[in-house]
C-alpha cells in the first residue's frame, strides 16, 4: 500500500457549499471516497484545518509515516512562512494541489510560498488535481 496523507488548510472543509463557481459543487468527502475506489493500492488519511500550527504539526507528524503528502494549505500557501519551512524540514515528497487556477485570481494569491520545497505543483484542475497527484505517485513508487 502507498501511504498518501492528504492535508487541507483555511475553509476547505466548506467544500462543496463555498463559491460553486470556483470549487465546485463536491464536498472533498465525496470526492474522497471516488479517489479511494480508483486508487484501492493507497492508503490514504485526510486532515483539515483551519489553523496555521495544526496544519505544521500534522506535515511533521506525516514525515516517513507516509510515503507522499498532498497538501493544498489554501490562503496559507501564499502567506505562511512557517508551513512552507515545515515543507522544507520533511523527508517526505509534498504535492501542492490548488483546486483553482491562482493565477487568474486576485494578484495575492499569485504567490505561493510553499511551490519550491514542493515535488510538484498543480493548480487550475479543480478536485482531478488531487487524481492527476496520485497518478504522479503511482509512477514514482515502484
Amino acid at each position: 500500500m502507498i501511504k498518501v496523507a492528504i492535508i487541507h488548510g483555511p475553509n476547505l472543509n466548506l467544500l462543496g457549499k463555498r463559491e460553486p463557481d470556483v470549487y465546485g459543487n463536491q464536498s472533498f468527502e465525496e470526492f474522497l471516497f471516488e479517489l479511494k475506489s480508483d486508487f484501492p493500492d493507497f492508503d490514504f488519511s485526510f486532515y483539515q484545518s483551519n489553523i496555521e500550527g495544526e496544519i505544521v504539526n500534522f506535515i511533521q507528524s506525516c514525515d516517513e509515516s507516509s510515503d507522499y503528502i498532498i497538501l493544498n494549505a489554501a490562503a496559507y500557501t501564499h502567506t505562511s512562512v512557517a508551513i512552507a519551512d515545515a515543507v522544507a524540514a520533511i523527508q517526505t515528497p509534498v504535492i501542492g494541489i490548488h483546486i483553482s487556477n491562482i493565477y487568474k485570481r486576485e494578484v495575492e494569491r499569485h504567490i505561493d510560498l510553499l511551490a519550491g520545497y514542493c515535488k510538484a505543483c498543480l493548480f487550475g484542475f479543480g478536485l482531478q488535481g488531487y487524481r492527476m497527484a496520485c497518478l504522479f505517485i503511482r509512477k514514482e513508487i515502484p
